[in-house]
């Protein structure tokens, strides 16, 4: 750390102190109550400009009646209320125009109209996420290396070797010894803002500081800001794939870029002082990190064919052959020796594009693409490949007719799907005109199940494979065996992929986005852990910054409402930030004003302590607050309507819970020494569990949360049916694979009391493992309902902490066509077999191995 004018400070120096107004100031709004009624307004219900002066009206006509006014006078007073807000950066703009020499006769009106790039300075952006007091505690300040058992681990970008490697180089400088680097991550890609007609486009492109952890990056808004609207050249057919257009677009995608960037290169050589997330002051230098975009956007960035790799030398048609990674400096020398045509065709580089990263320092965009699983691996090579290779392999193998019967089976399989906290019903199977991004994620879930039995095993092995390396790589965490891992799942998919080539499915593999799976243990070793660099996280910002302001604008000049609106919402979020880190957002606001009206004295603040997360609570299960309503409140009762003998079951469990010492379990004790519970039961509908899964899309702590059901009735689906889900139970053993586990599914939640304590509990039915390995082809474990020697189901109560998660079981269907007729809600209860379905989410992924 250094002070404000950049001279060293003594170790252990505190950062100065943050000079901030008092907890009662809450300009430039009145009260507690008029800035969350704002934030309501504005940022959650979005309110119109016409509806809230309606409001207003209605507002001032009730507070008439004893003097006052409405809280706001108007939508203009209101809006120019944000904009005073401090903070934020404005946005600037500049032309871009053909310069090149005109046509004779008739010249196209793409060479003399101006083009508008609406950008942010770059700079400004970059010190206000600096500066966020948010990301204090998630912000790496160094590149490091982290090791576990002598093993390599990578998870945030700055544990990635690109980080340490360009520290290394400021090190080595004189000039720049000492200071901090700052890696600006990227990301760009055009987005249709008009649902129906699709003609409204938009380039944006954000930034975001590679040192926020990788969790962060996903999931706070305000660490990923749009800091440009890119222009999007157009013109009319007969002129849009002439050689002069073509290069116009290419050339004005990099101008815009290297302008945009330009305030940021003396920053990248010369130390600047910046304020950091700690408040500590600290010299810092730049440096254009990775981009994140997907195939088309990655082809413009690095000015190659498209077809070809954009990551290295690979030809087609066949990409995954021996080849060497492209660099800044190869390509210049081809340029150099080789004319246009020669390196077009056989190195795949467009000449004349020169990448807007070639004159800033460190930075090389071969290296800097990032990869992209949404669009690439998820999207490409799922939906648009293997899916549709095996619609192609049962036509091949079974002709139209007998193809047509097994695809409709597949769709009634995959509607068989028991249902599952965010798994999305696919009533008709595949049937859905257009796939997104979750569509492909939530059939990935189901498929594998459901093709099996249909198509060769072979195939089945390639889905195995394939959803293995996605799974892998998804992970937040990876260490030497992980890699290890990921390199065997792609040989396999790599192995088993040409059962689609030996039925003339496809001709070659020659396929950019399948090819770029091979890349994905070298961009872990550079940059961390795939997740904090997907293209999901620009997606999910087209939707706050681009979509939802689009929709709530006039469509009139529409860009330009856009970027206020924009604007605006990073106001009223830096004013959150502003108040709660003040402490005054705490609590009920009712409850606060009915405190200060009654002059009831606050908390002194130094009374409170911020606490951390729990350490070593990985996950709890809690009963819903509301109870089942109109059931028995008696076991004996209770147990008539779940058809077991509860009360017996519950003496089971008592006496166990009661004599954990014991040698005899209390399902083999006489039932005169059995425990009578000595209170009535109350009956819930469904039970809440939390755990750690920094995987999936969870909290900014890594906490993920799912409801577990278990209600006769259940009224969500496409009719009122039962739904009693899964769950995975601990068996106490200290095994980390699916053997320390048993699968249940839950028939009832309840609680009761005995001796003073209460004890929240489920009766659950057991599943029994079918072998002590998954089964070879899908991989995963295969269970069976157990049953009793007397051939009724397997059913306990236990207690609610032996409750893992839930967990989402499969179908095993053989190569049996399914009835028609079936429903969803009872097939849990019409199949023998079943799959651990380890895919439904990433931790139960991490889990059930």
């Amino acid at each position: 750390p250094c002070d404000i004018n950049g001279d060293p400070l003594p170790p252990d120096t505190p950062p100065p102190p943050l000079v901030q107004p008092p907890p009662t100031d809450w300009s430039p709004f009145e009260s507690r109550v008029e800035f969350e009624l704002a934030e309501l307004l504005f940022t959650q219900t979005e309110m119109s400009n016409t509806q809230f002066n309606h409001l207003m009206e209605l507002w001032a006509a009730d507070a008439a009646r004893d003097g006052r006014g409405p809280p706001f006078g108007g939508s203009r007073e209101f809006r120019a209320i944000i904009d005073s807000i401090e903070g934020g950066a404005e946005w600037k703009r500049f032309e871009v125009k053909y310069g090149g020499e005109l046509p004779d006769g008739e010249v196209p009106s793409w060479m003399t109209q101006p083009l508008e790039v609406y950008y942010r300075d770059p700079k400004t952006v970059l010190h206000n996420i600096l500066k966020n007091r948010t990301f204090d505690g998630e912000f790496n300040y160094a590149p490091y290396r982290e090791y576990k058992n002598l093993k390599r681990h990578w998870s945030e970008f700055m544990s990635g070797n690109w980080a340490w490697d360009q520290a290394d180089q400021i090190a080595k400088d004189s000039n720049t010894h000492g200071s901090m680097f700052v890696p600006i991550i990227s990301g760009s890609d055009g987005t249709v803002a008009s649902a129906g007609t699709g003609n409204t486009v938009y380039h944006p492109v954000y930034m975001s500081a590679g040192n926020i952890s990788n969790r962060f990056r996903r999931s706070n808004k305000d660490a990923v800001v749009p800091i440009a609207f890119l222009a999007i050249p157009q013109t009319d057919h007969e002129h849009e794939d002439t050689l002069e257009f073509r290069k116009f677009r290419r050339q004005v995608f990099h101008t815009s870029l290297e302008v945009i960037y330009e305030p940021l290169r003396q920053g990248m050589t010369t130390p600047e002082v910046i304020q950091c997330p700690d408040g500590h002051y600290r010299k810092a230098i730049y440096g254009l990190g990775p981009y994140i975009a997907d195939y088309p956007e990655q082809v413009a960035l690095a000015g190659v064919v498209s077809g070809w790799c954009p990551k290295c030398s690979g030809k087609p048609p066949d990409l995954d052959a021996e080849s060497i990674p492209r660099t800044k400096e190869w390509t210049q020398f081809l340029i150099e020796h080789f004319d246009h045509d020669t390196i077009w065709s056989e190195y795949g580089i467009i000449s004349y594009v020169t990448p807007f990263t070639h004159n800033f320092p460190r930075a090389d965009i071969y290296e800097l693409l990032s990869p992209d699983l949404l669009h690439q691996i998820i999207k490409g090579v799922f939906k648009d490949h293997l899916v549709l290779w095996v619609e192609k392999y049962l036509t091949a193998v079974h002709g139209r007719k007998g193809a047509r019967q097994r695809l409709s089976d597949i769709d009634r399989r995959i509607a068989l799907c028991p249902p599952y906290p965010g798994l999305r019903r696919f009533k008709t199977g595949r049937n859905f005109k257009q796939w997104t991004g979750n569509d492909s994620k939530a059939l990935m879930k189901v498929y594998l199940s459901a093709i099996e039995g249909h198509v060769h095993p072979e195939v089945v092995s390639v889905f195995s494979a394939y959803l293995d390396f996605c799974y892998l790589v998804r992970r937040s965490r990876i260490d030497e065996d992980h890699l290890s891992a990921i390199e065997n799942a792609l040989n396999r998919f790599h192995e088993h992929r040409t059962i689609f080539q030996k039925h003339g499915i496809v001709e070659n593999f020659s396929l950019p986005r399948q090819h770029s799976m091979v890349h994905y243990i070298e961009s872990i070793a550079l940059f961390g852990a795939p997740n904090g660099l997907c293209s999901s996280i620009t997606e999910t910002r087209h939707i706050s910054a681009v979509k939802k302001p689009w929709r709530r604008s006039s469509r009139f000049n529409a860009l330009a409402q856009v970027l206020v609106t924009n604007q605006r919402l990073e106001k009223i979020s830096a004013c959150r930030q502003d108040f709660t880190r003040r402490g005054m957002l705490s609590g009920n606001p009712y409850a606060e004003v009915r405190r200060e009206l009654s002059r009831v004295p606050a908390l002194d603040l130094e009374d409170l302590q911020a606490i951390d997360p729990p350490t070593g609570i990985l996950n709890h299960v809690i009963l819903a607050k509301s109870k089942a309503r109109k059931v028995p409140s008696n076991f004996t009762d209770l147990g008539l309507r779940v058809n077991y003998d509860l009360i017996a079951l519950v003496q089971h469990f008592l006496y166990d819970q009661l004599n954990p010492d014991s040698d005899i379990p209390g399902c083999d004790v006489e039932p005169a020494l059995l425990p009578n519970p000595d209170s009535t039961v109350a009956v819930f509908p469904s039970a809440i569990a939390t755990f750690f899964a920094p995987s999936d899309v969870s909290g900014t702590c890594g906490m993920y949360r799912q409801r577990i059901r278990a209600t006769p009735l259940w009224r969500r689906g496409d009719i009122p049916a039962p739904r009693y889900d899964t769950v995975l139970v601990s068996t106490g053993n200290e095994t980390d694979s699916f053997l320390g586990t048993h699968v249940a599914r839950v028939k009832l939640f309840f609680s009761f009391n005995h001796d003073a304590i209460e004890y929240p509990c489920a009766l659950v039915e057991w599943f029994e493992r079918v072998a002590d390995t998954p089964e070879e082809e899908t991989g995963m474990w295969l269970v069976r309902p157990e049953f009793t020697p007397n051939d009724t189901r397997h059913a306990s109560v236990i207690h609610l902490d032996a409750v893992l998660r839930g967990i989402h079981l499969l179908p095993y269907f053989g190569d049996h066509f399914v009835p028609g007729e079936l429903h969803y809600s009872t097939t849990l209860d019409n199949f023998r077999y079943f799959y651990v379905n380890k895919y439904i989410d990433y931790h139960a992924f991490e889990t059930v191995v």
